[in-house]
């Protein structure tokens, strides 16, 4: 099955556009984003792994995570929720953090939009950096294949999900 998957670099704007298109519904999509124990199934690029030490989505509410290499080495960062409309939208701030949870600056903003069409969830990212030497670094880490490699993720737990349901 073929399904949509875009990933555009807008230096001069300093911000990353992904497109990406699951099949699966809404609500499950929705879900993947928005609950700890889900993301923490498909946010890391394997071998690396995900672990969530607190998360409230709500309007103000923060997800204080890390990524956490086969090695035990981890990378802490700090969402806080702008905005939230169920199921259609919502954006974060971004940014690294150390374990006692102190923001490294500069972040960057999120902005996700959700769409359901004939069973198939197409999910908007936009990510605006405050700063194009954090953007490009992040691209010049890896960036790109990590997030793709997470999105496969999320799609081989989606597709169990929806087995299940």
């Amino acid at each position: 099955m073929n399904l949509l998957f875009d990933f555009t670099v807008d230096k001069a704007a300093k911000t990353v556009f992904i497109t990406r298109e699951f099949d699966a519904d809404l609500s499950l999509v929705w879900d993947a984003f928005t609950q700890a124990e889900l993301l923490d199934q498909w946010v890391a690029p394997k071998p690396w792994t995900s672990k969530t030490k607190f998360m409230d989505f709500k309007v103000g509410g923060r997800r204080f995570y890390a990524m956490v290499s086969p090695e035990g080495h981890e990378r802490w960062a700090i969402q806080q929720y702008i905005s939230i409309s169920p199921k259609t939208n919502f954006k974060l701030f971004n940014a690294f953090a150390d374990k006692d949870e102190n923001i490294e600056l500069p972040g960057s903003d999120w902005d996700y939009t959700f769409k359901e069409q004939n069973g198939k969830t197409t999910v908007h990212m936009t990510i605006y950096n405050e700063s194009l030497a954090r953007m490009e670094k992040m691209i010049e880490m890896g960036f790109k294949e990590g997030f793709t490699m997470s999105l496969t993720n999320l799609e081989n737990l989606l597709t169990t999900l929806s087995k299940r349901s």
